[in-house]
């Protein structure tokens, strides 16, 4: 018997990759405005030093256990207590600004000034979007008061608190949020599924995991002995990880806890 749904937030509940590429765009144009060159190419070029940057640092690691990436570093101001968090918010202004200057030299163009005020951009351009799938409402309309609701999302608590600050309408549909940077570790360990667990006063079996990540929200939860249901809106190809069942949209579910409720 299902009593709980778990959902990831990014890119299940709220459309993180377009808020991230619609603060690119509108970054990019002010570059393209500058120097006439392709905002597409420029993007590119700044996501790939970004990247390259990122793995790069002391906090590389930490970040990957918590599930922090690059974009995020991007425009995150990580004013968490935790020792790691601090050295991430002590890198993040230099890591912003050398991930767009980078990009600008790899376009050909030397001028860290307009790197900094690129880099500072996109955190007020990423703030600006905030995207909410549009099923996402109705399908929580439709769970609250038949199930218990817990947001399950890795990341630091201080961007995830934010994400959910513009997006104010999302948390009061949930009894619990658990957040990876709060816990100390992140999705796929399954310890923190198992935290999430214990908060609700539940069994693994009265529970299903909602996420779109295989590798993340997938992998932690058979892991932890939890059905899965992976959320797969843009036809991405299965790897080794074995959800128990997929859908294409959140209103699929149903159906889903349907079947569970026979059982």
């Amino acid at each position: 018997m299902i009593k709980a749904v778990f959902f990831d937030l990014d890119d299940t509940l709220l459309w993180d990759q377009k808020s991230i590429k619609d603060a690119f765009e509108a970054t990019c144009k002010i570059a393209e405005e500058r120097y006439g060159f392709n905002p597409e190419q420029f993007e590119e070029a700044v996501r790939e030093a970004a990247r390259t940057l990122y793995s790069s640092y002391e906090t590389y690691p930490f970040t990957q256990m918590i599930g922090i990436n690059p974009f995020e570093g991007l425009w995150g101001n990580f004013l968490d207590d935790q020792d790691d968090f601090k050295k991430m918010k002590e890198i993040a202004p230099m890591y912003r600004k050398d991930a767009w200057t980078t990009g600008l030299k790899s376009m050909g163009v030397d001028d860290p000034d307009f790197g900094y005020e690129l880099a500072e951009r996109f955190p007020q351009e990423r703030r600006k979007v905030p995207f909410v799938y549009e099923e996402t409402f109705n399908t929580l309309d439709k769970l609250k008061g038949n199930y218990q609701l817990l947001l399950l999302t890795n990341g630091s608590p201080d961007l995830q608190k934010t994400k959910l600050e513009i997006t104010p309408e999302l948390v009061p549909y949930f009894d619990q949020i658990v957040i990876s940077g709060d816990f100390g570790r992140g999705k796929p360990d399954p310890s923190i599924f198992e935290h999430a667990l214990s908060l609700m006063s539940l069994k693994k079996e009265e529970v299903i995991m909602v996420g779109d990540n295989l590798m993340t929200d997938v992998l932690g939860a058979n892991r932890a002995g939890i059905k899965t249901v992976w959320i797969n809106r843009h036809n991405k190809d299965r790897n080794e990880v074995i959800p128990t069942y997929e859908i294409k949209h959140l209103e699929e579910l149903f159906p889903i806890l349907a079947e569970l409720a026979e059982k």
